[in-house]
């Protein structure tokens, strides 16, 4: 298989970088798991299947990994132990690619949208304003013309931060007091928005809805209102997770997955955890493409996922 070739050397020097607490958590446990082994038998795969899970792959997906190393040494007869992280990289990268984990290698956008709105979702905590500062920098630095729009009203801090992110980017954001309607701010972002002919909008949400009822009702609020002023908005439902909470980001994806259309998924904080491996039990249990990752604190810090160099930098 002909992966793994010539990386953005500056962009995969970060995400060795970011990852490296993973990795080195991975590389041991990997190490123990075929010491005195020079073929990749039962014992290895049992092995490797406690490697998987402990990194916080998953049980499904570290059973659906195991299970194509398994058909592949009954195929070649004859793996080493020293091709095993090969062998690893390449089954992973082609299980993300049949899970929808499309790689998004620019901030191109589809054609013919007009503004395009990304609504973007995620309990509070999990570094949801910043990503959304991030992107806003990635995107103008791309030269897109950005909007923001604050509406998560529950809390006077998520706005305060947004506005600091909209002054530290230079991108212009639209914000009403605390305990206004969230989706009255959406429609006032996206109305500045297309009349000053934008290229995007990106609107905060309130992240300490406190069960699915609520979470869908006012999310589906937001949408429709947006359709007021763009009749096919949003057409993006950005989820932020927080990577370090390793099985906790699953069952957050579970709840917002069910009370929206989460259709693009954020992991951020990877840089301070050993539970990297949850990036590849989340987009294949969700079927939703992984589009950024969040790999340190520097406003350059959030990157856009490519999953050879992100398992190239687990595994290698």
């Amino acid at each position: 298989m002909a992966l793994f070739g010539l990386f953005n050397s500056k962009k995969k020097e970060s995400l060795d970088k970011g990852l490296e607490k993973t990795k080195e958590s991975v590389f041991k446990k990997l190490s123990r798991a075929i010491v005195g082994k020079s073929k990749v038998d039962d014992e290895v795969l049992d092995n490797l299947e406690e490697v998987l899970i402990t990194s916080d792959v998953g049980v499904d997906t570290t059973l659906r990994i195991i299970d194509r190393i398994e058909k592949r040494v009954q195929r070649d007869k004859y793996i080493g132990t020293d091709e095993l992280n090969r062998v690893l990289k390449e089954e992973i990268v082609d299980l993300l690619k049949e899970n929808n984990s499309t790689d998004y290698d620019s901030l191109s956008l589809p054609e013919g949208h007009g503004p395009y709105v990304i609504m973007v979702v995620g309990v509070n905590g999990v570094g949801k304003t910043t990503t959304i500062g991030k992107l806003a920098h990635k995107f103008k630095a791309a030269g897109k013309s950005v909007v923001l729009g604050a509406a998560d009203t529950f809390r006077a801090a998520a706005v305060d931060q947004l506005v600091i992110w909209a002054e530290r980017v230079g991108v212009p954001i639209v914000k009403q007091g605390m305990g206004a309607d969230p989706a009255s701010v959406a429609f006032d972002t996206l109305s500045k928005a297309k009349a000053e002919n934008a290229d995007i909008v990106l609107i905060d949400t309130a992240g300490r809805l406190h069960n699915k009822i609520n979470l869908m009702n006012e999310l589906t609020k937001i949408k429709k209102v947006m359709q007021k002023v763009i009749p096919d908005a949003p057409h993006e439902i950005l989820l932020v997770l927080d990577g370090s909470t390793g099985q906790n980001a699953y069952e957050q994806a579970k709840q917002f997955t069910l009370a929206t259309e989460v259709n693009a998924l954020a992991i951020t904080k990877l840089d301070g955890t050993a539970k990297g491996g949850v990036v590849i039990g989340i987009s294949d249990q969700f079927k939703i493409p992984v589009k950024y990752i969040g790999i340190g604190e520097k406003i350059d810090d959030l990157q856009v996922f490519n999953r050879e160099e992100f398992v190239d930098s687990l595994f290698n």
